[in-house]
C-alpha cells in the first residue's frame, strides 16, 4: 500500500487533490482511498486530506501517520506543523515552493531521506500560469506523477477532467502536465550531476 498525506490551507484544494488522486488511481484499476482530516476550520487554517492506493482492497479508514509521500501545498505551514512526522525510511517530499530545501531550512531532510525523492516544484506559479488562479493541487498532481510513478500523467488527466468540466478542466491538465515536466527536468538534472 503506497500511501500519501497533503498538507496546505482551506481553500488551496487540498481534499479535492486527495480525491483526483484516487480517483486517477482507480481509473487505472488500482483501489483507492482519499479522506481529509478537518473540523470547523475556515479558509486559511490549516488542512489534512489523506490517500491511500493500492492493487488490493484497502480495509483500514485511519488517518495516515505513516505516509509514503508527503505533498504539501503551502509552505508557510513549514514551521507550524510537523509536516514530515512518520514518513517512511525512502518517503518521498514534494513542496509547492519555488525556492531550494536549503533556502527553506530543510536541509537536514536530505540526511533523513534520499535527496532523489525530495523535490520543490512551483505549482502555485504554475497554477496562476495556466489556471489563472493560485490553486496549486492539480499542477502538484502532476508533479507527484513524475516523482514517485504511482499513478500515470494521463491518468491524472482524466481524473481532472471528469472533476472539471470545459476550459476549467483543461487549464487544470494543462498545469499538472508543466508540473511533470518541471519535476522530470529537474530528476534528469539531478541523474546527470550525480553521475559525474
Amino acid at each position: 500500500m503506497f500511501q500519501v498525506r497533503i498538507h496546505g490551507r482551506g481553500g488551496q484544494g487540498v481534499v479535492t487533490a486527495a480525491e483526483l488522486l484516487s480517483v486517477a488511481a482507480f481509473n487505472e484499476g488500482r483501489h483507492a482511498q482519499a479522506f481529509p482530516s478537518f473540523g470547523s476550520e475556515r479558509t486559511g487554517a490549516p488542512v489534512v486530506s489523506y490517500c491511500r492506493l493500492d492493487d488490493r482492497e484497502i480495509r483500514t479508514r485511519e488517518p495516515v501517520m505513516s505516509p509514503d509521500a508527503v505533498i504539501v501545498q503551502d509552505v508557510t505551514l513549514i514551521h507550524q506543523v510537523d509536516l514530515f512526522g512518520g514518513l517512511v525510511e525512502g518517503g518521498y517530499v514534494l513542496i509547492n515552493t519555488s525556492r531550494t530545501f536549503e533556502e527553506l531550512g530543510l536541509d537536514d531532510l536530505g540526511d533523513r531521506f534520499r535527496p532523489e525523492r525530495l523535490m520543490t516544484c512551483p505549482a502555485t506559479e504554475l497554477a496562476i500560469e495556466h489556471v489563472g488562479r493560485a490553486v496549486p493541487n492539480a499542477a502538484l498532481l502532476g508533479a507527484f506523477a513524475a516523482l514517485t510513478g504511482q499513478v500515470p500523467l494521463a491518468a491524472i488527466g482524466i481524473a481532472i477532467r471528469e472533476r472539471f468540466s470545459g476550459a476549467v478542466g483543461e487549464r487544470n491538465v494543462a498545469a499538472a502536465s508543466a508540473a511533470f515536466d518541471h519535476v522530470t527536468r529537474e530528476m534528469e538534472a539531478a541523474a546527470r550531476a550525480s553521475s559525474t
